[in-house]
């Protein structure tokens, strides 16, 4: 349906904050670069606030999609006609709302944590990029113009995680997210010719449109599987799921606003959303669906079990969003769709605050990530404190807090599906032990943080947080640092009023989705998000309220044990144990402390066997066969041409004559004797 919202303004204007400040904004000075950046962020999410009440609106009967006509025709090739379009349906919405709120709460925190950086004008362009290319992937009409905003997105994550280029751990950690994300995107762009080869074969007229695709999927048969597997591929790069999760945890080179941009907001979030948006192809394929479910849960329990031993608070953190992003595929796959896309609205709140939390700790400590070097920072710190707790407290799966509604309908919906070929009481099972993971880390993460005494001396970091490269200069106002506890303060208002908005949201979002057995009310997400899956048809889930209260007394009572007894080994009485544990159980602690050894496994069995064949395309292809034989050698058989007849081509007449003669004399004898 068309409207007169200027809705391509919600893609454009962050690209135009990114242009002028990339461009200008070397010259001007922090307020202002900051002024035009949160700008170019703020006035798309009125839009989509104007659009979101727009949709809402609509008498019943009505189609709620808003999709003006579009700007003009890409281009066209044979059948296939892709046109650069818009449209926001209700799913769209979620996520523009999610985006650019949370992405403005971002930018205003970045005014304060990024003070006196020398490339302030640079960050800013880069976000606003940022900003453009997830909107781009959200609001496209087409899978070609979302893989446009995907690749949008992997390109801005390589500039901002090596955003301090000058150190090598830095630039290696965005080179490695680049490189890792190619890979699944090759799966993603196959998946988008195999959606293009079957509806060939089937002769029904070639379109990427998600609207026409809705449609034409009955039609693509058999290869609806193929196409799942490859879509998923691409997903499982760019939401961090075994086996391309290695470079989210190294997305903590970045500075800490780019760590909640990333983990929280926009680009993680990029494959649920594609998973959600073609479920209509999923739905056909039981095999895809055990698959995303299967892939989706095992993440889930690996990564929280790497989460439990980290001792650098962003990344426990950053394990922490590969374990929550294993949730919602989890929900996804087991064709809970609505389930899984209201954990991605509630883990954006309450990830986003813990991210932003940790780092005002860090600028309090000056850039210390190291928490076996914090501790007793309540009091110091206290808006920073209590946001992270309520935003701890959600994460765990405290009752009534945002994450408690939406982890505990995808364990529900993941026990109770009749789509995946793996009994749903496995992907419950898994979830629930993942769950008690989450609950004890985030609890041993704030009390190691938050509570007992102060462990750091002298409040210096070491460049823990990758930083490393002289990232002081930054000096962001202050001239305390570095004098102890007592030097320690809390952070400036530009950055503890976006904590404060997204604890509150993180307390309060799950009334979004309340389940139906609590005073009956609505689920006002599921409700909203109908229209988008109303043609999905084939998903099944079995309907006891008994059971489902049950099974979640079990998972929040196993949860709440497992947080109270962090609490117990890192604030309370029992403080030696954990000591004692790594030490019995030495070899199951320094696996899990080295992540599976995975890094190191990927750089034996692929990285350097890919070095060594560059190695031998530079030395021996490239060297000695393109430039030492073809190139140098041409050359080399030139000059030796050029030497040989230098002898005769000397210019003295007398001599050419000789030669003359020499010639005609051979010639003459030649012809006589034949």
């Amino acid at each position: 349906m068309q409207h007169d919202i200027p809705i391509h303004w919600i893609v454009l204007l962050p690209l135009l904050g990114s242009a002028i400040n990339g461009l200008f904004g070397r010259r001007w000075s922090e307020s202002t670069i900051a002024g035009i950046a949160c700008a170019a962020v703020f006035i798309p999410f009125l839009l989509s606030v104007e659009v979101f009440y727009t949709l809402m609106t609509l008498p019943e009967g009505v189609e709620r999609v808003i999709h003006p006509a579009p700007l003009f025709e890409w281009f066209a090739s044979g059948g296939l006609s892709i046109p650069l379009g818009f449209a926001i349906d209700p799913l769209t919405s979620v996520f523009l709302l999610v985006i650019t709120g949370v992405g403005f709460l971002i930018h205003v925190y970045s005014s304060g944590y990024m003070h006196g950086d020398s490339g302030f004008f640079k960050f800013y362009s880069y976000l606003n990029l940022f900003m453009f290319s997830m909107l781009m992937l959200v609001m496209g009409e087409n899978l070609l113009l979302m893989f446009v905003g995907w690749e949008g997105v992997g390109l801005c994550s390589y500039l901002l995680i090596g955003y301090y280029y000058d150190d090598h751990a830095n630039a290696d950690a965005g080179k490695k997210a680049f490189i890792t994300n190619r890979v699944g995107d090759f799966g993603f762009l196959l998946g988008i010719f195999f959606i293009l080869y079957a509806l060939s074969t089937q002769g029904v007229g070639l379109t990427l449109n998600f609207a026409e695709l809705k449609e034409l999927a009955p039609h693509l048969g058999g290869y609806a599987t193929i196409i799942g597997l490859l879509l998923f591929v691409g997903a499982a790069g760019k939401s961090a799921q075994i086996p391309l999760y290695v470079w989210l945890p190294d997305a903590m080179a970045g500075p800490t606003p780019v760590s909640a941009l990333i983990h929280a907001a926009t680009m993680v979030t990029a494959g649920i959303y594609m998973v959600a948006r073609m479920g209509f192809i999923y739905a056909q394929s039981p095999v895809a669906m055990t698959v995303v479910a299967s892939v989706g849960a095992l993440t889930a329990l690996f990564a929280a079990t790497i989460g439990l031993v980290q001792n650098d608070i962003k990344k426990v953190l950053a394990y922490s969003t590969v374990s929550q992003l294993g949730f919602m595929f989890m929900g996804v796959g087991v064709g809970a769709f609505s389930a899984g896309l209201f954990h991605v609205v509630t883990h954006a709140f309450f990830k986003a605050c813990l991210f932003l939390g940790a780092g005002s700790v860090i600028h309090a400590l000056h850039h210390e990530q190291d928490i076996r070097r914090m501790g007793g920072l309540f009091k110091k710190l206290p808006i920073t404190a209590w946001t992270f707790l309520i935003s701890t407290l959600a994460i765990a799966g405290f009752p009534f807090l945002s994450g408690f509604f939406s982890k505990d309908e995808i364990l529900w919906k993941a026990f109770s599906n009749q789509q995946t070929l793996i009994p749903g009481w496995v992907f419950w099972l898994v979830g629930v032990v993942a769950a008690m993971c989450t609950a004890f880390y985030m609890v041993r993460l704030f009390c190691l943080t938050f509570l007992g005494e102060y462990r750091g001396g002298a409040a210096h970091g070491h460049g823990h947080d990758d930083h490393g490269h002289g990232h002081d200069d930054h000096g962001h106002g202050h001239d305390d640092h570095g004098h102890g506890h007592h030097g320690i303060h809390e952070s400036p208002w530009v950055m503890t009023l976006p904590l404060v908005v997204l604890a509150a949201l993180a307390a309060v979002g799950g009334l979004l989705g309340l389940p139906h057995w609590l005073f009956h009310a609505p689920n006002l997400f599921h409700h909203w998000l109908e229209p988008v899956f109303a043609g999905v048809g084939g998903l099944k889930f079995t309907d006891n309220t008994a059971l489902e209260l049950g099974l979640m007394a079990v998972a929040v009572g196993l949860a709440a044990l497992s947080g109270f007894l962090a609490y117990r080994f890192y604030a309370g009485a029992s403080q030696n144990v954990p000591g004692k544990l790594a030490a019995q159980f030495a070899g199951v602690h320094r696996v899990l402390l080295n992540k599976y050894y995975v890094d190191e496994l990927y750089k034996k069995v692929i990285v350097e066997p890919t070095k060594s064949v560059a190695r031998f395309c530079w030395r021996v292809i490239d060297d000695g066969l393109i430039d030492g034989l073809l190139v140098n050698g041409t050359a080399a058989v030139v000059g030796i041409a050029g030497r040989l007849t230098r002898a005769f081509t000397t210019g003295d007449v007398q001599r050419y004559a000789a030669a003359m003669f020499v010639g005609l004399f051979i010639l003459v004898v030649y012809w006589l004797a034949g």
